[in-house]
Order: structure tokens, then sequence, then C-alpha cells
């Protein structure tokens, strides 16, 4: 699409924008590789460009806590939802930076069973080494989120009582020991849910979890995110933006459907 639609479409976009759900992001890991089979690395030179062409837009990228509690107070405004998976320990040494020079902040979800580890869940693709307990305190010290993942990484809508119960309210203890703090959100690892694992992160007290697209499932617990990658320029940006709200309802201020 030629540059003089793109910016048509996005101002027109715009005005849809503040009525509808709030935009969130789905960032993995920060680091420079050319084997990244799943799509889950994004470069510095490649975040720090993006960073900038929402700042060029008037949009700010911060933490989910953050853009919920701004939209309670209708204060939301140019506020975009920044959300790091798996706590790679590239978060801290390399996403943080950038996240600082562009004033934004960022919720990173992590795996408080695989602290100072590696992805061991991905069957293809490096070893990419995750925080480590100080990370992850380093991170909360800098101003960002810190959710849950889980504990291990497991796909919720396969596990058993036993396992949901650890992933989902054991994670949650174990990450409010680590930081002083039991964390809001929970991520459901590989994007999976269903009724019964929303049900169990709400019981285990998160205010909110981040899906990939939660299908007919809406709510503050099936949030939708818009992967980004290193392929997206400004103008893959710009379409990701204008496209992926419109299929989706306004966020619901009320319980789980």
């Amino acid at each position: 699409m030629p540059a003089d639609q793109l910016s048509t479409v996005e101002t027109a976009a715009h005005a849809r924008r503040a009525k509808d759900r709030p935009w969130l992001l789905m960032y993995h890991s920060v680091a420079e590789t050319t084997d990244d089979p799943y799509r889950v690395t994004v470069s510095p030179a490649r975040l720090e460009r993006q960073l900038d062409w929402l700042r060029r837009r008037g949009l700010r990228g911060v933490s989910i806590a953050q853009l919920l509690g701004a939209r309670q107070v209708g204060r939301a405004g140019g506020m975009v939802g920044l959300t790091f998976d798996d706590g790679y320990a590239d978060f801290v040494e390399r996403a943080v930076p950038l996240l600082h020079r562009y004033g934004c902040t960022a919720t990173v979800f992590v795996l408080p069973g695989h602290l100072g580890g590696t992805n061991v869940w991905d069957a293809e693709g490096p070893r990419k080494p995750l925080l480590t307990a100080d990370g992850v305190r380093a991170a909360a010290q800098a101003g960002m989120e810190i959710g849950s993942h889980g504990l291990l990484h497991l796909d919720l809508t396969a596990a058993g009582d036993e396992a949901l119960q650890r992933e989902t309210a054991g994670s949650r203890a174990r990450l409010a020991d680590l930081t002083g703090r039991p964390p809001q959100g929970f991520c459901y690892p590989y994007g999976r849910l269903d009724r019964r694992a929303v049900a169990a992160v709400r019981a285990a007290g998160y205010g909110y979890a981040c899906a990939v697209d939660p299908g007919g499932l809406t709510g503050l617990h099936a949030l939708p995110r818009v992967h980004v990658g290193e392929a997206d320029t400004g103008a893959r940006m710009l379409l990701k933006r204008v496209l992926h709200p419109v299929r989706r309802r306004p966020l619901p201020t009320g319980e789980q459907r």
C-alpha cells in the first residue's frame, strides 16, 4: 500500500481507536540472531526503530498494569501496552536500556520455575538464557512490571488440576516471594487458553491475563495481543495497528464471558 494511502488509513483509524480495546504488542527476545524458527527474536536496532515509530505518532509503550489503570480513569490516550514473554535474560541487558531511552515501560512475563535456565520448551532453535532471580528483581527495580508466564511454560489447556494450580497460583506465590509483591498479570503459555484455564487464573488472584488470539473468550483475563517480530517495519506496524482491533469487540469492563 502506498505511503499516502497508509497515512489516510491511519488518520481514519485513530478515531476508532479511542473507544476500541487497547493495543497490546507481544515481544519475546531482544538479540542479534540468524536462527529464529519461531520468530521470537527482535534485534536491538529493530526494537529501537519500532519504539521510535511509536513516539513519532504520539504513542508511548507502557506496562499492561499501567495501561489498564490509566483506562479506568480515562487517561490512556496514546498508550500502547508492551509485553515481553518468557523472561529472557536479554530483556534486562538489551530491552530495558532502549525502553528507558524512549520513556517507556513494559511488562515482562517470567517463569519462576526456570529462573537462570533456558527455553527448554522450544524443540528447535538456539538455547537462550532466561532471567535469574537477580535479573527479575533488576527488571522490577528498573520500573518494569513483572508478570507470570506460569511456572514451567506448560500448556494450561492440557494440564491436570494439580499442575494447573501450580502454574497459576503457585507461580504467583513464587513471584511474590521473589519481588515482594504478587504479580497482577498472567500470560498463557503458547497463547493457549480455555474457560477452565481462565477460571484458574482468575481464582489465583490475577487482575488480568494476556493471550494472543483468545477466540470467543473476552474480558480482562483474555486480552488479545499482536505479535511483533524482526520483519515488522513501520508500514507493517501501521497495518497491524489498523487491522488488529477492528476484528475485536470493545474491551468489557465486567466479568469474563
